[in-house]
Formats: C-alpha cells, structure tokens, sequence
C-alpha cells in the first residue's frame, strides 16, 4: 500500500520536475540556416570585379602534400584564363570543357594569356589527379582546389546543398586581378568553353 502512495505521489509531481524542453533560440537557428551570413554568397561575379585574396590548394605528384595558393598572388600582373568545373572527371567537364581549353593553350597564348587555371571543389587529390590523366597538366593548365568553396561563394558561384558544395560552371578572363571577361553557363555550358572565350578577345 505504501509503494502505491509513493508512485502516485511521484506521478502527480512528476511535472514539476520533468525537463522543460526550450523552444531554439532566434540566433542558434540563424546559425544553421541557409541564409546565415556565413553561407550567404556574393552577387555574381562580373566584369570590373577584382578576384578576391583567396587560399587554394593545389595538389602535388604521388600524393604529396598539397601546397597552399593564392590565387590573387598567383594571378597578380598576369592575364589569366580561369574556367571552373561542378566536377572533376564527370562527363561534361572531362569531354568538353577541360579538352576545349587543353587544344585551345596556343591560341589562348597568342591572345596575350599567360596562365589557364582550372578550378573545382573537389579536393587537391582528386584535382591533381584529374589534370594528370587528362593530360591537362601536361597542357600547362594548373588545377586548383576550392574544397571549402570560399572563392566560389566570393564569386557567387557556388551551389549550396549536399554533402559537397559545387561551383557553377564558368570561364573568365583576369587581367592584373581584374575581370575583363566573364563567361557564365547560364543559358548554355558551351558559352564557358574556350572557343567562345577566344571569339571574345
């Protein structure tokens, strides 16, 4: 009888002591949410624009460890041709675009750019990888890792979502650090490829 007592008295106080459970908080859901300032992007890049001082990665032969790039140091007082990828060694990337800028380094030099940079967020293995074997590489193309997306997300070409976020698929022309050509897929991937960025110079 006296156990029977005990457990009701235990029930019917059992809310007084029970876990409130706290609605989240204003700013814990803004720090995940998708429109928290640190996964807000840039406007689109566009022409006029100077490439922001970003850290990328670049991997090196038989696993080495990647070294760190700048890409604002890297490009400083050169014209440049930088094309990006949503990925290494997908169809498109791997059939198209790479290749358009691979036959097209003669023709691109004689235009005046010194360096074609291929860009992407997979990681600087995958990256190193991916030039090496294509022969991209062996081109004079240097391939960059984005793997945290902070340039594509500067540029306001990144796409949220997923365990990796990709970049849009894109071409441009820097001079100096300052975009003076810019190639967007918008309305078609071939309007990022080197032929259309050649007809533009």
């Amino acid at each position: 009888m006296l156990r029977i007592l005990l457990i009701s008295a235990l029930a019917a106080t059992g809310i007084a002591f029970s876990p409130i459970i706290a609605a989240p908080s204003t700013s814990s859901l803004s720090a995940s949410s998708p429109s928290s300032p640190a996964l807000t992007m840039a406007e689109e890049v566009k022409v006029g624009d100077r490439i922001p001082s970003v850290v990328l990665k670049e991997g090196q032969a038989d696993y080495g460890t990647p070294k760190d790039v700048n890409i604002a140091e890297l490009i400083a007082g050169k014209k440049v041709a930088i094309f990006a990828v949503p990925g290494a060694f997908t169809p498109g990337c791997s059939k198209s675009h790479l290749p358009s800028f691979m036959t097209a380094q003669d023709e691109l030099k004689a235009k005046g750019v010194e360096l074609t940079i291929c860009m992407a967020t997979n990681d600087a293995y995958v990256m190193e990888a991916w030039g090496r074997t294509s022969g991209g590489a062996d081109a004079g193309i240097r391939f960059l890792s984005d793997a945290n997306a902070e340039l594509s997300r500067a540029l306001g070409l990144s796409i949220e979502g997923g365990i990796l976020v990709r970049v849009k698929r894109f071409s441009l022309i820097a001079e100096d650090g300052v975009v003076t050509h810019y190639f967007s897929s918008a309305k078609d991937s071939s309007d990022t490829w080197a032929p259309n960025v050649l007809a533009a110079l």
